[in-house]
């Protein structure tokens, strides 16, 4: 059984995953060198602009997709999950992934105990963003170094 719950789940503020954006981008690393990964779980509203980088999981495809997530999500050491307002398929979405990545590493330990190797996973730390892109876009939304594609209009009577 998973230790895992909702109420365990860490929240991120945007200024907090902007100046980390930044930093990266500063160190010269992109989304596929960088320890930081963000994830967006937005279906339909996917639409009028997205994190810089981030990577769009649907929350309606999670489930088939969780092998490719835990995949690309392999050597992340802070990763932040988020949807419209970071209520419901952001957190959702998290605490999937948590839980996947807890029982695929206790069958990859088990099956290390049986060739006699040991696991060394960096550790990872899970985050939600608090008020999801609505909060990301009222305040980055225009900045081009953190969000793109963004469309003003989309949110202007959000």
């Amino acid at each position: 059984m998973s230790l895992v719950t909702l109420s365990s789940l860490k929240r991120m503020q945007a200024t907090q995953l902007a100046d980390m954006m930044l930093a990266v981008q500063a160190a010269g690393l992109n989304s596929d060198t960088s320890k930081l990964a963000v994830v967006d779980v937005r279906d339909d509203d996917y639409i009028g602009g997205h994190i810089q980088g981030s990577l769009n999981f649907p929350s309606r495809s999670l489930d088939a997709m969780m092998p490719t997530l835990l995949r690309k999500l392999e050597g992340k050491e802070t990763v932040v999950f988020h949807c419209a307002l970071s209520q419901q398929r952001g957190p959702s979405a998290a605490l999937r992934y948590m839980r996947e990545k807890e029982a695929a590493k206790d069958v990859d330990n088990k099956n290390k105990e049986t060739e006699g190797g040991e696991t060394q996973q960096p550790p990872q730390t899970v985050y939600i963003l608090d008020r999801g892109f609505v909060g990301w876009q009222e305040k980055y939304g225009p900045d081009e170094r953190l969000t793109e594609a963004y469309r003003k209009e989309i949110w202007e009577d959000y």
